[in-house]
């Protein structure tokens, strides 16, 4: 796969727009703070994100096209074992187009 940039529009998924407008207007405690208090604070140099991103088959909770960089805000199901290979093997995709 191609690894994500402008001409690909870093893997947008627009099959998941609809999805991740509803986790927008339903984000967790944790991921409004994050939102509210770090990445939209203007204090990380200029630096933009975007939040519920849909990127390849997933929806990164917070994406920097300008640093390639996918931030996720994991909950205790996430302790799982099966949860956690499927957070490993989303990790390795998102890994390979450069995130």
């Amino acid at each position: 796969m191609l690894p994500a940039g402008p001409k690909n529009n870093w893997h947008y998924n627009k099959k998941l727009k609809p999805l991740a407008r509803e986790l927008r207007n339903h984000m967790t405690y944790a991921e409004v703070y994050m939102w509210k208090y770090v990445l939209r604070a203007s204090s990380l140099k200029g630096y933009g994100f975007r939040r519920q991103r849909p990127v390849l088959k997933y929806i990164a909770d917070f994406m920097s096209k300008d640093l390639m960089l996918i931030i996720e805000i994991d909950g205790g199901y996430h302790e799982t074992p099966e949860q956690m290979r499927r957070d490993r093997i989303r990790e390795i995709a998102l890994e390979n187009v450069g995130f």
